[in-house]
């Protein structure tokens, strides 16, 4: 069960290792006297469902069995008769792909193994540890897990309408959003109405915004992902900078463009397993649209509040895009499932963040409070999670470009909001970027999750410390964005690490575009280095002690007091978007022209302006060394190849202003349709 006490922002599925009992058919199954496997059943697991990962010698008959039908359709058989009998016995069951097959990508998933994940679902009054225990003893099995559901919390919202607002009282702003003045997690003035004597604001204490905006605003060729309730697409402070998939209609049932989604014009619903992302349920909170403002809400149009990569309406520069990968959908749950398929559409179609303001509960949360501590390390976590590593592992490796401003992905995850002095997975893994909480004073936020762990921290606000909006005339120190309240495009506060996450999501996808604008490449583990490394040490503001109030809006709250000493060390950096911006252009490498493969007779384009600077206003010509094996021409700023015969041979590009690049052209005959190998 969810528990009321947890914090209010943070997505939490509670980790519990008990096991279920169910009414079961255990008496028709003939299982061998053998050793059993160790089963533990989360409460959380799916009745009737399972995920299985089959060995890598199975993969051609699974294949077999595959193509026999409708791509993408259930099937009744696996086509292994040792596993057939035994899900037999499970009773009815269907059997299918985890991932659908993309023949765009289907070549790297099957590198990651990924192609041999499937789900299983039998009789939901199958005793779920028997249906595993049998199903682990197969040996064409290599891994087994349950599919548990991810809940979501009950967010406390604080929400004030704008006209209640004192705007005027504000400090104004780079942009003319008057909700700018209220988002001081962007531009601390330390001039805000919500401090108090015993906890000011103090300037600085942000993501240094106003730095950061005289370089860049965001670039559209940037896409961020945010798993998370349905984004409301339509916004009036959104719908500009969202992600369009160009071929699809929303919502319909057609996958017109054959990534194996139907309808996915705005990212995908995972929770439904349909295009139609959803935002204006009753159980909806407008979280996903609440986090999606501080990424990307429209700048200078004059209305609302401002993203930290929201491009410049005035100015007709566009902001980075978001992509609505939903996991929670009104009274519907997520599922590990639903999450795992969402962290390979997001890589397979194009983002290169994915930011996620949810994950399971710290391992040092305390129980005495109502919290269930979860994971406690990297492999404890692998080991019940298997499918949520490996399709996280294929969005970290295969996002982005070895050709394009960053190659690989950067997850971004909430550390957690249970008071707790360690991350929560799987923010905690080593390769994510993990994301604590700061008031509005430098000091951690009353509820935050710190640990070595995290990587970086970025104002999350903390209404413990000053207070809720609507009570006592004041904003509280929380973060304004966009909202969805009744189902209507608004505006409100929230606090938490979900509030964090967002600020460091931001602060990536605008140092990208920076790099976009520079022509900048970097992998993905140099760029977060950078990131870190760009960040203010402010562990010199964890001195004495922080009084604050647990649950201060319910009678009887206690008042607490934290020793700062304890922080020192395990928030991260304070996430530095100017100093990340004016590191950049000395950092990674530049952008190369990609190597050309090419089938006889066919050709490829490349557009040159993106790998050089300002090349939208350069002119370009090309020679290539063997015209027996390819031509080439330029007509404006795109690069014609045409190949000839087969072989190898290279190509000198030149611009207008003296730069010049040498690529490699490849023809070869089994190149596929388009020329690509």
């Amino acid at each position: 069960m969810k528990n009321k006490m947890k914090r209010n922002c943070l997505f939490v599925a509670a980790f519990v290792l008990s096991l279920v009992s169910c009414t079961d058919h255990a008496e028709d199954l003939i299982i061998p006297d053998m050793p059993k496997p160790e089963v533990n059943i989360p409460s959380e697991a799916a009745q009737g469902e399972l995920l299985v990962k089959f060995a890598p010698e199975m993969s051609d008959i699974l294949d077999r069995t595959l193509s026999s039908r409708s791509i993408g359709e259930p099937g009744s058989r696996s086509g292994i008769p040792s596993t057939d009998e035994v899900l037999s016995l499970l009773g009815t069951y269907h059997f299918e792909r985890v991932f659908p097959v993309d023949s765009r990508t289907e070549e790297r998933t099957r590198d990651a193994g990924l192609h041999l994940w499937y789900v299983v679902r039998f009789n939901e009054d199958t005793d779920l540890k028997t249906a595993v225990e049998s199903i682990s003893r197969l040996g064409e099995v290599a891994k087994v897990q349950c599919n548990r559901t991810l809940y979501r919390n009950h967010n406390r919202t604080a929400f004030v309408s704008a006209s209640g607002l004192s705007f005027s009282s504000r400090a104004t702003g780079k942009f003319n959003d008057p909700g700018l003045s209220l988002q001081w997690g962007y531009v601390n003035t330390g001039k805000y109405g919500f401090e108090k004597e015993w906890a000011p604001a103090l300037a600085g204490s942000d993501v240094n915004c106003d730095e950061a905006w005289e370089l860049c605003t965001g670039d559209p060729s940037i896409i961020v992902g945010v798993m998370d309730e349905g984004v409301m697409w339509n916004h009036p402070d959104l719908e500009a900078n969202m992600w369009v998939n160009e071929a699809e209609t929303f919502g319909s049932d057609t996958d017109a463009d054959g990534n194996g989604f139907k309808g996915d014009r705005y990212g995908y619903n995972f929770a439904t397993d349909r295009g139609y992302i959803g935002s204006t349920g009753s159980n909806d909170t407008g979280h996903g649209t609440h986090v999606a403002g501080t990424i990307a809400a429209v700048n200078g149009n004059g209305i609302g509040v401002c993203g930290i990569a929201g491009g410049n309406a005035a100015t007709g520069q566009q902001g980075v895009k978001i992509m609505s990968l939903q996991i929670f959908d009104d009274t519907r749950a997520a599922t590990v499932l639903a999450e795992s398929k969402a962290f390979k559409y997001a890589a397979d179609n194009g983002a290169v963040i994915i930011q996620c303001s949810w994950g399971y509960n710290s391992s040092m949360s305390n129980p005495l409070i109502g919290y269930t501590p979860g994971p406690a390390s990297e492999e404890e976590w692998e080991l019940l999670y298997p499918l949520e590593k490996e399709s996280l592992d294929y969005f970290i490796k295969n996002a982005g470009s070895p050709n394009g401003v960053i190659e690989g992905g950067l997850a971004i995850f909430a550390s957690g909001n249970e008071y707790a002095g360690m991350s929560a997975f799987p923010g905690g893994y080593s390769k994510c970027v993990a994301v604590s909480a700061i008031a509005a004073d430098f000091t951690p936020a009353t509820y935050t999750n710190f640990g070595e762990e995290v990587d970086l921290c970025a104002p999350g606000g903390d209404s413990e410390y000053y207070g809720t909006p609507g009570q006592e005339g004041d904003e509280g120190g929380m973060i304004y964005s966009t909202w969805v309240d009744q189902g209507k495009p608004t505006y409100g506060f929230y606090d938490g690490t979900s509030m964090a996450c967002p600020h460091v999501s931001g602060v990536a996808a605008l140092g990208l575009s920076y790099a976009v604008k520079l022509r900048r490449h970097f992998k993905a583990d140099e760029f977060i280095r950078l990131m870190q490394d760009t960040g203010m040490d402010i562990d010199g503001y964890f001195v004495g002690e922080k009084t604050t109030n647990h649950n201060h809006t319910s009678p009887g709250f206690l008042t607490t007091k934290r020793d700062m000493a304890e922080y020192r060390g395990k928030m991260g950096r304070l996430v530095d978007a100017g100093a990340l911006l004016r590191a950049i252009e000395g950092s990674g490498s530049p952008m190369k022209v990609p190597n050309i493969y090419v089938a006889p007779d066919c050709s490829e384009k490349v557009d040159l302006a993106r790998y050089f600077v300002d090349g939208e206003r350069l002119t370009y010509s090309c020679n290539v060394e063997d015209g027996s094996i390819a031509s080439v021409q330029v007509a404006g700023t795109i690069l014609v190849v045409n190949g000839v015969s087969a072989g190898t041979t290279t190509a000198l590009v030149k611009t207008s202003n003296g730069k010049e690049q040498t690529i490699t052209i490849t023809v070869r005959k089994n190149a596929n349709e388009n020329g690509w190998m």
